[in-house]
Order: C-alpha cells, then sequence, then structure tokens
C-alpha cells in the first residue's frame, strides 16, 4: 500500500487502514508524548487524544508533508497544550493558596516513567532533574530539544513538523542546549 492509497484508506474510514496507522505510529507516538509529558498515564492518555484527533481531521489532511509529519505536529501540539494547561492549573492552584483558600495541592510525584527508551540515565533523580530542567526552557526550546535528544528526529524533521527552517531549528537547539547546562549548573551548585 502506498502512501497516498494509506492516506485514501484513513479518509474513507477503511478499517484496514486505521489498523495500520495503530500498528504504524502508537509506539512511537506514545514515546514522543512520554517525552513531553514523562508520565506514562497522561502520556496515554494524549496519545490518545492524536489518534482521536488524525481520526477526526484526517479529511483536511492536504499532502503539503508527510503524513507521519502531520501526526508528530498533531502529537506536539497535544503535548504542549497539555502542559500549558497543567501550568495554569498549577497557577491557579498556588494563587488560591496565597489568597487562603486552601485547595489541597497534588504532593505527587509527577515524573513516574523514567524508563523511557529515548533516555538511558545513572537513575530516577537525574532522569527527574532533566525533565524539570526541560519544562523550564522555553516552549520553541523544549520542543526541538525534546524532538531532537529524546525522539532522535533531525533538525529537518523537526522543521517540518514545528514550520520553522533547519537553521531556526538549529538555533533554537544552540540556545535550549546553552539554557540547559546553565539551569542543571545551578542547580547542582544549590544542591551542594
Amino acid at each position: 500500500m502506498t502512501e497516498s492509497e494509506f492516506i485514501k484508506g484513513l479518509q474513507n474510514h477503511n478499517a484496514n487502514a486505521y489498523g495500520k496507522l495503530i500498528d504504524d505510529f502508537q509506539d512511537k507516538i506514545f514515546a514522543t508524548c512520554l517525552s513531553f509529558v514523562p508520565n506514562k498515564e497522561d502520556a496515554e492518555d494524549i496519545a490518545q487524544d492524536v489518534f482521536v484527533e488524525v481520526f477526526n481531521s484526517i479529511g483536511k489532511f492536504k499532502g503539503n508533508s508527510k503524513l507521519s509529519t502531520w501526526i508528530y505536529r498533531i502529537a506536539t501540539n497535544k503535548c504542549l497544550e497539555f502542559i500549558r494547561k497543567k501550568n495554569t492549573k498549577k497557577r491557579f492552584a498556588f494563587l488560591q493558596s496565597i489568597m487562603g483558600n486552601d485547595i489541597p495541592m497534588d504532593k505527587s510525584k509527577y515524573f513516574t516513567e523514567m524508563n523511557h527508551p529515548g533516555i538511558i540515565l545513572e537513575n530516577k533523580e537525574k532522569s527527574a532533574t532533566l525533565f524539570l530542567a526541560i519544562n523550564q526552557l522555553s516552549e520553541e526550546q523544549r520542543t526541538v530539544f525534546t524532538l531532537s535528544k529524546i525522539d532522535g528526529m533531525s533538525h529537518k524533521e523537526i522543521g517540518e513538523i514545528i514550520n520553522k527552517s533547519v537553521s531556526s531549528v538549529e538555533s533554537l537547539m544552540f540556545r535550549a542546549k546553552k539554557n540547559l547546562q546553565e539551569l542543571l549548573q545551578n542547580f547542582y551548585k544549590n544542591e551542594k
């Protein structure tokens, strides 16, 4: 089955095409979601939302990029949307606690899944520290760093996903590495 036949099958709601979509992309999309949101349950929920979005939007796919690029763009956007909502909830809970309206804050450790295939670090503590540092980067830097270093995508692929030139991706990657280095140095200085 060629990619154009595969896309036509998806647009015609062909069950075989949807089965192939799940077989080809389920693990990859879950791994990408886990890279952005290192909590297994949340990553599973986001990955499921990605496939629902693909199902609902496949009719709008114009073929200006590869199907995989389009799917990764949806996955990246869903992950960033989740992170934005989570950060908004944290800010709201913080403001509530300052105002005296005590809403119990979630004290559970968020980073539950540290065995991501793209990250091989000595232990969970270092992994959690790295993810916390990554989450302090700007959204663009975090996206480029995650797709490159954790998901192993090329700068060209990342550029297609985030609609930026390769040189813009390289620049964002350079700044992300520099900022991460500073964040991690400051963290370890404060720890001593």
